[in-house]
C-alpha cells in the first residue's frame, strides 16, 4: 500500500519555503497531494485556480506530486483521498502552539492519520506569503523569496491593483 501525504495550505502565493517542503516531502512519500484551501471567508490575493497554476508551474519535475483544492474539513479531504499523512510546515516556535492544537483535533476526527511536521530550509524560516505580499506592495525585490512563476504572477497582480487605484 502506498503512503499518501497531503500538504495543505492557502499558498497565496506559493513561496520558496513551500516548494522546499514539497520537494522534501516528495522524497519521503509515494504520493504527495498539495491541497489548496478554498476558504471563501478569507480574502485571498489569488483565486484557487490561480494558486493551483502557480503550484503546478513551480513544481514541474516532481512526478509523484499532484495539485488539488479542497474546502470543508481537512480530515474529510484526507479520508476521501485515502491519505494517511498530513504534512505541516513549522517555521518558528510560535507556529507549534497552533499546529499542536490542530494535530490533536485532527487525530480525534480521523484516527488513521498522522501529522508530520517539517521545518523548511533555514533560508526560508522567516518567509510567509503575507509578509512577501506586503514587502512587494511596498516596492521591495522579492525574486529570492518566490519561485519565478509565483513572482511573475504577484508582480502582475500588483500592477493591476496599482492601475485600478490610479484610475
Amino acid at each position: 500500500m502506498s503512503k499518501i501525504a497531503v500538504y495543505p495550505g492557502s499558498f497565496d502565493p506559493v513561496t520558496n519555503g513551500h516548494v522546499d517542503i514539497i520537494r522534501r516531502t516528495s522524497r519521503l512519500f509515494d504520493r504527495v497531494i498539495v491541497a489548496v484551501s478554498n476558504n471563501a471567508a478569507k480574502n485571498h490575493t489569488f483565486s484557487v485556480n490561480e494558486r493551483i497554476q502557480m503550484l503546478v508551474h513551480s513544481t514541474p519535475r516532481l512526478g509523484n506530486v499532484s495539485i488539488d483544492s479542497f474546502s470543508g474539513l481537512l480530515v474529510d479531504y484526507l479520508h476521501s483521498k485515502k491519505a494517511q499523512v498530513l504534512i505541516r510546515g513549522l517555521r518558528v516556535v510560535s507556529d507549534m502552539d497552533y499546529e499542536f492544537q490542530m494535530a490533536s483535533i485532527n487525530r480525534q476526527l480521523y484516527p488513521k492519520m498522522e501529522t508530520v511536521f517539517l521545518m523548511p530550509d533555514e533560508r526560508y524560516t522567516y518567509l510567509s506569503s503575507s509578509i512577501i505580499k506586503e514587502v512587494a506592495r511596498l516596492g521591495a525585490q522579492i525574486k529570492s523569496f518566490l519561485p519565478p512563476p509565483a513572482c511573475r504572477m504577484l508582480y502582475s497582480r500588483l500592477k493591476q491593483r496599482n492601475r485600478k487605484e490610479e484610475s
